[in-house]
């Protein structure tokens, strides 16, 4: 079909809008079923939100699990997605992503030697006392990998938005050993590591990357083996559509010239959330305030938007991936992950009191956020408590407990840093008293939240909120503790460090069927046209299931979406 007949300056088979772990999946898989791909990237750099993340693939069943003898029931999967959807996803849906999971990671294992997989057991599942979850886990992982591998790609790939020192590089399990720097001389060994590849970096010109940055490169590196194009650059403007209402084809900007491309089979919306489009998060959620994702930062909505305007229906558009968070004077967001499990802190609203296990699963922790705000109590932020003791031995706000070190690239030292203090996001005390003034909750019933805390953690149980009893919460705990999240608060002075609802970026999305294809208001199918990843609505409702619950199933749906696409145009040949 020429482009004067048809009317597009170029068609493929498959145009897919977005470079992340979704739709770089679905490229691999249209392409080796035989399909013309193309890929398009609004931004300047490929990766997406999977490039910023922890590089987690939440897949039970996966193909490293069975190489090491691990299988868990199909079956006990889909009833403990099922608890946790709470009815919110269909059947359909949760049994193609557990049938399917398994199947996308083989099918790029055998695609190219780039695609490298590795299950280290070990970090449970979310909600492991479930039937179904798992105590071992279903997160699986990329080796790091040398980026100097790339070429010229390196550059054009997506960076993390706080960049470690040059060399500094930690695995998934290396981060809870290091974690533990003042509990074990393995924590300590992981800080000898990071010292050597300091060095090698320096001495050899290693550019070693883990986690989503090896993800992400791996999945390019399958790419350009296979000589599918990625078109940076060149966001999608608008989508196309035939006298009947299927999607043709694409609208995109390229070198500052609009360029129709055609889509002779579907298009496939990878482009993940509106993160940064604040005034529509404000409308679908007004207690959020300010911009606080860590997501892409070209998540902007323009796939769900383009799909909303050919009649495409969505859901949980005040759904997010929340991640309690600090934000930095600067704006800069960090991770409250491992604080929430230390032993010796417990977390407050605005009356003083505790409202949640401290330590739970980082959705759950968001959702009380929002709950406890929309009740009228400050919520938002929130405050984290703890001591000097615990200040020296746990990893705080990237402080590490160590002795001071001048120069080094994070905090080291016995003193809080007088900017911290300066900056108001963390507070000390020397009362419960003159605590309570400078976060502003009242005196009376802090004093009580702390000395019930104590007499909780001197128990060694948590009657109030069970931090501790599941192997979740202990995973980034004190290992040396009877209870790994239960200790007293001792001697002052107190800290207190302010958090925000921060989120690893949108999950609600277009409304999608089991095969991906984007559905309107009535349930029908938009012909042509597929989402996957955060452009999607989520496959694991308003909850999560283990570490990995975001990449799983955009790169699922994203095989899911080619293998359809695939066979719709194969039964078409044979009719």
């Amino acid at each position: 079909m020429s482009a004067a007949i048809d009317g597009f300056d170029r068609v493929v088979d498959v145009l897919v809008v977005g470079s992340g772990g979704g739709g770089m999946t679905a490229a691999l898989t249209a392409h080796a079923d035989g399909l013309d791909t193309l890929v398009v990237e609004k931004s300047s750099h490929f990766g997406g939100s999977t490039a910023l993340s922890g590089g987690g693939i939440w897949v039970p069943g996966a193909p490293p699990q069975r190489r090491q003898g691990y299988a868990p029931s199909p079956e006990g999967v889909v009833d403990y997605l099922r608890r946790i959807t709470d009815g919110l996803v269909s059947e359909a849906r949760l049994r193609q992503y557990v049938e399917s999971g398994p199947r996308m990671l083989a099918f790029l294992e055998q695609l190219s030697s780039w695609c490298e997989f590795v299950w280290k057991p070990g970090y449970a599942d979310y909600y492991p006392e479930l039937p179904g979850g798992s105590e071992l886990g279903s997160t699986i992982n990329v080796p790091p990998i040398d980026l100097r591998k790339l070429g010229p790609d390196e550059q054009t790939l997506l960076q993390p938005l706080a960049l470690a020192p040059k060399g500094i590089w930690l695995g998934p399990k290396e981060l809870r050993t290091f974690y533990r720097i003042r509990q074990s001389w393995a924590g300590k060994g992981v800080l000898l590591k990071l010292v050597s590849r300091m060095v090698r970096a320096r001495v050899f010109g290693e550019r070693m990357a883990a986690i989503g940055q090896s993800l992400a490169a791996r999945l390019r590196l399958a790419m350009r083996e296979r000589g599918i194009p990625l078109w940076l650059n060149s966001p999608m403007v608008e989508l196309l559509t035939g006298a009947d209402g299927s999607v043709t084809g694409a609208l995109v900007e390229k070198d500052g010239t609009r360029i129709r491309l055609g889509a002779r089979l579907a298009v496939v919306l990878a482009s993940g959330g509106f993160d940064h489009d604040l005034a529509r998060r404000k409308e679908v959620l007004p207690v959020l305030e300010q911009d606080w994702s860590f997501g892409n930062p070209a998540s902007m909505g323009d796939g769900i938007r383009a799909a909303e305007k050919i009649g495409a229906a969505t859901e949980l558009l005040d759904e997010a991936w929340w991640f309690p968070a600090i934000q930095w004077p600067d704006g800069r967001m960090q991770f409250m992950l491992n604080e929430r499990m230390m032993p010796a802190q417990f977390i407050v609203n605005g009356e003083g009191r505790r409202f949640i296990n401290e330590a739970a699963p980082y959705m759950d922790f968001g959702h009380a956020m929002i709950e406890g705000q929309k009740s009228g109590v400050t919520h938002i932020p929130c405050w984290l408590i703890t001591d000097h003791r615990s200040w020296m031995r746990y990893v705080v706000g990237g402080h590490l407990p160590i002795p001071k070190i001048p120069f080094a690239p994070v905090p080291t030292g016995r003193k809080i840093p007088p900017a911290w203090l300066e900056s108001g996001v963390v507070k000390a005390a020397s009362t419960w008293d003159e605590m309570a003034t400078k976060i502003g909750v009242p005196a009376d019933r802090l004093r009580e939240t702390a000395r019930r805390f104590n007499e909780l953690a001197r128990s060694g149980h948590d009657d109030d909120f069970h931090r501790g009893d599941s192997v979740y919460d202990n995973y980034y705990g004190d290992p040396t503790l009877p209870n790994p999240n239960l200790y007293p608060l001792g001697d002052p002075p107190y800290y207190a460090f302010r958090i925000v609802l921060g989120d690893l970026g949108t999950s609600g999305g277009l409304s999608v069927d089991e095969h991906a294809r984007v559905l309107r208001a009535d349930g029908s199918a938009v012909r042509g046209l597929y989402a996957v990843g955060n452009t999607s609505a989520p496959v694991m409702g308003r909850s999560y299931a283990g570490a990995g619950a975001t990449i799983g199933p955009a790169m699922t749906f994203g095989f899911v979406a080619a293998k359809h696409i695939a066979q719709q145009d194969l039964d078409s040949h044979r009719r």
